[in-house]
């Protein structure tokens, strides 16, 4: 009776822990140390360089090429769905630049939610955190689902759905119950618990078979495939420009193996160096494959024949190659798993920092002293995306991950601006918040006029107005050629590396994420209306709550807090005086 009189105590203080909460931040100092102490053992810096290429290679290959390709090509963007590839790459490699200029400064497991945290306050990132791990979930459960249609043409049957289990009673598209996709998110999650290090090796070895399995149906497509089928029967882009730019929203969905190697920062040995070759380096690799895929894809057989589901295995067949309609189905399947081994990587370490914050229940964020692994958000993350995979078909999702994604990866390039300008260089907040409130806004109507097929000179304008506050806004920051980045003397090496020609290929980013999330369906931002409510009211009945209590009533007198009030603030010299400690070898 207690507890639930002093939970309804807490509900009628709601509002004054709004305002407290919301905008409250962290130090990088405080999030290296106090925050980071939290999950009681240090996760082990074991990862190099190629560790984290091969991490973010294998966790995009087999998603984007296997899952999207086939039904984009059908429905969207034609032959040109390789166009919509080099779109969506363009627009990722500029999300993974943001991505990187705060991952080699604040080398934390946290990735987006994080960052956002750091900069914009504990609501935004807890909506970016939130939004991430909607994406994982969703995303590794219809992955999952993709490993049982092509694991059936390994072993020569025709049919995606011969093993799953169809129950009537279920609504559609949810009624074909998927136990193989179940079994293998189990097992990878097993494995998961046991060790990052052994993990990452298993992917680097399947990611080495997976590129020269790649290599083989590029060269197959190419030999055994036609040029004519890129312009017959409807020409090079049959649905137009807007169904590219349609198709590049959707296959944006491939590219969010990235922001796993951003996630796994805290097991990197040298985070300053080998966090920019691993994000970078494999979004390039991965975006040269996948038009080279989707091209072979597209020769083999005429756009509007192709399947939705298998789409390469069932290609080999319509060329008459049955053995590598079997070959295709083994190694997709095989790319398969390495994607979901690197995606569960990064949502764990998602909700293992996101319990650190104290927004979800504080197990989720422990960290197993001899594994060093969040083992509690492995195994439950792991359930979850069991169960959805179980029953939800991949259409159900594909949008809104995508919607999800690119909102994340927005909030992520306004927040590197606001953070390389008013934060690090001091420049008027006002300024700042204003030229993103009219850079959102004028990319929002550029998209609005393309949409609904307005006259060309709107778009001229709009772009033109896009190009100028940009340049005015750099004229007037003027900004010093390194950043003080606001670590302590042990990151000088930080330093060494930041996002060149800013705020260009942030103001850019921006501009493509909201472009392409309004080229998405309207049922896909009704469905992510509805995601954002439930996370604002679980924010609103439990999150604050839990901060409130761990950061302006706990940690009074002793250990850090968000900046949320005067009470904590009276501890934060002590905090400020803490020194970064991460292991270099």
């Amino acid at each position: 009776m207690t507890m639930f009189s002093s939970y309804f105590h807490s509900l009628y203080q709601t509002p004054h822990r709004l305002r407290r909460r919301m905008l409250a931040t962290w130090t990088p100092d405080q999030e290296f140390n106090q925050v980071r102490q939290r999950s009681g053992a240090d996760m082990k810096r074991k990862l190099k360089w190629y560790d984290l290429v091969a991490l973010g290679v294998g966790g995009m290959l087999g998603v984007g090429v296997f899952v999207t390709t086939g039904p984009v090509a059908l429905h969207h963007s034609g032959p040109s769905v390789f166009i919509s590839y080099i779109i969506a790459g363009i627009s990722a490699l500029l999300s993974s630049l943001c991505y990187t200029e705060f991952a080699v400064q604040v080398p934390v497991a946290g990735g987006a939610f994080s960052y956002i945290r750091l900069t914009f306050g504990e609501f935004l990132g807890y909506f970016a955190g939130a939004n991430i791990l909607m994406e994982y979930v969703f995303s590794n459960a219809a992955v999952a689902r993709s490993f049982t249609e092509y694991l059936s043409f390994t072993f020569g049957q025709n049919n995606p759905n011969v093993w799953r289990v169809e129950v009537p009673v279920l609504p559609k598209d949810y009624n074909m119950l998927d136990f193989p996709a179940v079994a293998l998110i189990l097992i990878l999650t097993l494995c998961l618990c046991h060790s990052t290090k052994e993990s990452s090796i298993l992917n680097l070895i399947m990611t080495v078979f997976h590129v020269i399995f790649f290599g083989f149906i590029i060269v197959a497509g190419f030999c055994n495939g036609s040029t004519k089928n890129l312009v017959s029967p409807k020409g090079l882009a049959p649905f137009g420009a807007r169904g590219i730019l349609d198709g590049a929203a959707i296959v944006y969905f491939s590219y969010i193996g990235y922001d796993s190697a951003s996630t796994m920062a805290e097991e990197v040995r040298d985070p300053f160096k080998s966090l920019p070759i691993g994000i970078v380096g494999s979004v390039l690799i991965t975006t040269f494959f996948y038009c080279l895929m989707a091209l072979s894809l597209c020769m083999m057989v005429p756009y509007n024949k192709i399947s939705e589901k298998a789409s390469y295995s069932i290609a080999f067949l319509k060329i008459g190659w049955s053995w590598a309609s079997n070959l295709v189905g083994g190694g997709a399947s095989l790319g398969i798993v390495a994607s979901l081994l690197v995606a569960m990587l990064g949502q764990a370490r998602y909700l293992c920092v996101i319990g650190r914050a104290r927004l979800v229940p504080s197990w989720l964020a422990k960290v197993h002293p001899s594994t060093g692994t969040p083992l509690n958000a492995t195994m439950f993350l792991g359930f979850c995306t069991a169960a959805i995979a179980l029953f939800t078909e991949l259409d159900i999702i594909i949008e809104l991950i995508s919607i999800g994604t690119l909102m994340v990866f927005y909030m992520v390039a306004n927040a590197l601006i606001y953070r390389r300008y008013a934060i690090t260089n001091h420049t008027p907040p006002l300024h700042t918040l204003l030229f993103l409130f009219l850079l959102s806004l004028t990319a929002f109507c550029f998209s609005s006029a393309w949409k609904f097929k307005q006259q060309w000179w709107t778009l001229l304008l709009f772009g033109a107005f896009m190009i100028s506050i940009t340049a005015f806004f750099q004229h007037i920051v003027s900004v010093p050629p390194s950043s003080n980045n606001n670590l302590s003397s042990t990151q000088d090496d930080a330093h060494h590396w930041c996002v060149p020609f800013m705020p260009w290929p942030a103001s850019m980013s921006i501009f493509l994420n909201v472009f392409l999330m309004t080229t998405l369906k309207i049922i896909s931002v009704q469905r992510f209306a509805i995601w954002a409510g439930c996370i604002i009211i679980f924010y609103v009945l439990y999150g604050v709550h839990s901060t409130y209590q761990a950061e302006e009533i706990d940690m009074v007198g002793g250990g850090g807090n968000g900046g949320g009030g005067d009470e904590v603030n009276s501890s934060a010299p002590n905090l400020l005086q803490t020194k970064v400690e991460i292991q270099m070898y």
